[in-house]
């Protein structure tokens, strides 16, 4: 069922984190437990003061590596001699929150930012060993970190294990998405294989992608487990891809085993190209809704209106869109309400970029400067999906030029069935590597490019939570008594070693 919240960042809440001087300690532990509460740090542009923990760890040759939070205070002098950097990394992150406690007398407090859904359970958490969650009104001028529905930095017991959080690298690997916009995970996601599909047409390598997702989904090989969540993103591109070889009657090439149900682009270009640029005018279309729907959300009415990405560039668009649409149609009255809606729209975008210089006929120039280049990048940005069908002939191309090889040696006795065997899985074998690749980078280049630049003028911060892993110790805390330890994260347990 569609929630409102899953196009939007996570709400997130400022909160401030109290307990007792002589709780704080095991609050912090059960703080980083919960893992989805992120501590402010000190920060006052003075020289750092390293604490017991780090000035050991310092000391220590091999860097700090993977950082292990003691649930126990433990005995530092021991840890140093064991070699110890994992828990002295811990300890030291520690020493960092606890430089940043504002005190009153025996209580002190840390300020932070959780999702607004689980102030409730940390809060429960934390009220056993003493302290308190206590949320806060959150400061003017100050915007909350971003946490994407699906990212990997939730809190793991509410982590979605779907399609959204396999298309999250997406957005994230384009920059932090600001918290007052879209959350554009699923649409960018959905227009990614869409347009990967049509450049890889093929349903013979769109099953073999199919068969590379469960592979991924299994684990295996082990050396590519990080992509194991990728599963989902690999086989909907897999499933886009083998529909629209369905479309043009390719399977591993123009074989015959499939008929043509739309058309077949080495026969069609012209078609398939329309289609394409089409496409693409229809994505540019809903990627200014998104961008108006932005610049409400981040600076109010005047924002939407003005900006090149708000109503004032949509407007052009659809203005040129008209344009060309009288042209194509023949019908004047396109042209003539078309010419009316840019000039509108470019006079408002006018007020919007001239509000943003030095004014003056500096200002003047630059305006000008600036309209002139809008228009020109929404013409270029429509052409640009012709690449979609570009690619996807280019493809045909190849599947043509191994099938062809592979049927002309095929009647040539024995060795030439052999050889034509070994010619079609070769020549299949080339052009599903290639072929995927320049299909998934021309396919982010347009996700980047044309589409998320209209959604986004600035960047956010992303939410990152202090969730070390914390080691309770069966012993006495600190390396030398201690024979058994687990560590746990907000998931539980997730390992036993000796110490």
């Amino acid at each position: 069922m569609f929630r409102a919240e899953s196009v939007v960042p996570v709400r997130m809440r400022r909160v401030a984190v109290v307990a007792p001087e002589p709780a704080l300690r095991e609050t912090l532990v059960r703080i980083a437990e919960a893992g989805c509460v992120e501590i402010d740090l000190a920060v006052d542009g003075g020289p750092a003061v390293r604490g017991p923990a780090a000035s050991r760890l310092q000391r220590l040759r091999g860097g700090p590596g993977p950082a292990v939070l003691s649930a126990a205070p433990p005995d530092l002098d021991a840890l140093e001699r064991e070699g110890r950097a994992d828990l002295l990394a811990g300890e030291a992150q520690l020493e960092e929150r606890l430089d940043g406690a504002v005190r009153h007398g025996a209580v002190a407090a840390l300020a932070g930012w959780c999702p607004e859904a689980e102030v409730e359970a940390t809060a429960a958490r934390i009220a056993g060993a003493g302290g308190a969650l206590v949320p806060l009104p959150t400061p003017r001028g100050v915007d909350p970190p971003t946490l994407l529905t699906g990212a990997a930095e939730g809190p793991p017991d509410r982590r979605p294990r779907t399609v959204r959080r396999s298309f999250t690298p997406l957005v994230t690997t384009y920059g932090t998405v600001p918290y007052a916009d879209l959350d554009p995970t699923l649409p960018a996601g959905i227009a990614y294989v869409v347009m990967f599909g049509l450049m890889f047409g093929d349903a013979g390598h769109g099953l073999l992608l199919l068969a590379l997702a469960l592979v991924l989904r299994a684990g295996r090989p082990r050396r590519a487990a990080a992509l194991r969540p990728l599963w989902p993103f690999v086989a909907a591109a897999g499933l886009a891809s083998a529909l629209a070889g369905l479309a043009y009657g390719e399977f591993f090439g123009p074989t015959g085993v499939l008929p043509v149900l739309w058309l077949a682009p080495l026969d069609e270009p012209t078609r398939l190209l329309t289609a394409a640029v089409g496409l693409g005018a229809v994505l540019l279309a809903l990627a200014y809704g998104a961008g108006i729907v932005n610049r409400l959300r981040e600076g109010g009415p005047a924002a939407a209106l003005y900006a090149t990405s708000g109503v004032a560039g949509a407007a052009v668009y659809l203005g040129l869109a008209a344009l060309v649409g009288s042209v194509w149609l023949g019908q004047a009255v396109y042209g003539a309400v078309g010419a009316a809606v840019v000039a509108v729209g470019l006079a408002f975008a006018g007020v919007g970029v001239y509000a943003g210089t030095a004014g003056g006929a500096g200002g003047a120039v630059q305006t000008g400067v600036q309209l002139f280049d809008a228009v020109v990048r929404i013409g270029s940005n429509v052409v640009s999906f012709a690449r979609l069908a570009a690619f996807g002939l280019t493809h045909a191309a190849l599947g043509a030029i191994v099938w062809d090889g592979t049927t002309s040696l095929a009647g040539r006795g024995p060795v030439g069935v052999a050889v034509a065997t070994l010619v079609f899985l070769l020549g299949n074998a080339l052009a599903f590597a290639l072929e995927a690749l320049v299909a998934g980078v021309q396919a982010l280049r347009l996700e980047f490019y044309e589409l998320f630049s209209r959604l986004f003028e600035s960047e956010g911060r992303p939410f990152r939570p202090w969730r070390p892993p914390v080691q309770h110790l069966t012993g006495p805390a600190g390396g030398t008594g201690a024979s058994e330890a687990r560590a746990t994260t907000g998931r539980g347990p997730v390992r036993k070693e000796e110490v």
